[in-house]
């Protein structure tokens, strides 16, 4: 997942705006967020059928985990 990989490289507390037109993403995003110890800000419905997620990068075990901090 792009996502992941650029909340990697960013240090915790930095907010991201994802936007996606992937209709899976209602649940794989939030599912996402949570299991890493990341917190989504909001959810909410994109242009063209989208989707667009805000989302602020989590000072968790599995997140430094992932930065291999």
């Amino acid at each position: 997942m792009r996502t992941r990989r650029h909340l990697r490289e960013l240090v915790p507390g930095t907010v991201i705006e994802v936007e996606t037109t992937d209709p899976l993403a209602v649940i794989d995003i939030p599912h996402f967020c949570q299991s890493e110890g990341h917190e989504l800000v909001a959810s909410a419905p994109a242009d063209h059928s989208g989707h667009r997620f805000t989302i602020r990068r989590g000072r968790t075990a599995s997140a430094d985990r992932q930065s291999g901090a």
